[in-house]
């Protein structure tokens, strides 16, 4: 591509050779809504799969991708996503650190319509899991891949991705609903200075998956007094269940997890506190979930935006 796109997503995968093309798909300028395939560039850093997925069916499903492999690669994703980072050629970069969660569809025009309202915005959207539950009870109840292909199949999300919200509830980090900062996000929007200023991704979390290097970016983000942050209403990321090192896991791992946090931060972990700004239109499938948040009611104060 010759034209400098205006954004850049990084995509991390390993052994996503279901979940990955399904993921591109929902990142493709066909799927997206206002907003061309020139405005951006999709950075998908394979993390050392050992079943990678099919790269022809990839490039034909979402064809402004390019396609990096890390070799020798360690269990976390942090050296992936820096070195995405450093591919990056938009002026507004996300990062999706897990290739297993599909996008709804105009949350790429949305995060650059949020990009305009603050000039240094923290950006980030809620997560779903597939599914009648969280993935790690679910699963317990017999919900797997085929179970999802089947739940998957029986909307015509390729059409109207805002149909993934009829199928999914609300992931642990978000069940707070639409109107609080949730604990992590998994599209997580800045500048490219505000990545540079941040350091990326910390490469100090070496537990498998990364452990809580996610939130800890996301909360080193949204600390910085001298940035906005702000949530794209209506948007969000789905989760394709794919026996992840965390989200797949019938045993909780935060422990582990919080306890390499300790040792490289000092201190606990602190979810990100504060009044977020909503940016985004509602469609009618995600409207029992902004129900639901409204019934909850939020435990941080939002201020509100339309677009």
């Amino acid at each position: 591509m010759s034209v400098v796109p205006k954004l850049s997503v990084v995509v991390i995968a390993y052994d996503m050779a279901r979940e990955l093309p399904r993921t591109l798909q929902t990142l493709s300028a066909s799927f997206q809504r206002d907003i061309a395939a020139d405005d951006y560039e999709v950075i998908v850093v394979d993390n050392g799969s050992t079943t990678p997925a099919d790269e022809a069916l990839c490039r034909r499903l979402c064809p402004n991708a390019v396609f990096h492999t890390l070799a020798d690669a360690p269990p976390s994703p942090v050296a992936a996503i820096n070195h995405g980072l450093a591919q990056a050629r938009g002026a507004l970069v996300g990062v999706c650190i897990d290739g297993a969660r599909m996008l709804s569809p105009r949350l790429l025009a949305t995060a650059l319509d949020a990009a305009r309202l603050h000039p240094r915005p923290v950006i980030g959207t809620l997560a779903f899991h597939l599914g009648p539950d969280v993935q790690s009870r679910s699963m317990a109840k017999g919900y797997d891949q085929q179970v999802e292909d089947a739940l998957l199949a029986s909307v015509d999300w390729a059409a109207d991705g805002y149909q993934l919200f009829s199928i999914a509830t609300f992931a642990s980090s978000s069940a707070d609903g639409w109107f609080t900062i949730p604990a992590e996000t998994n599209a997580l929007f800045l500048s490219r200075e505000h990545w540079q200023a941040l350091g990326g991704y910390d490469p100090a979390f070496v537990a498998p998956g990364g452990g809580l290097v996610n939130l800890d970016t996301w909360a080193r983000a949204c600390a910085d007094p001298t940035g906005r942050v702000i949530l794209l209403l209506g948007e969000a990321t789905f989760h394709q269940v794919h026996g992840g090192i965390a989200t797949n896991s019938p045993v909780s791992k935060w422990q582990q997890f919080h306890d390499e946090y300790v040792r490289v931060r000092g201190t606990r972990y602190v979810r990100p506190d504060g009044m977020p700004t909503l940016l985004g239109r509602i469609h009618p499938s995600a409207l029992p979930s902004v129900q639901a948040s409204a019934q909850r009611g939020p435990k941080r104060q939002a201020t509100g935006t339309q677009a």
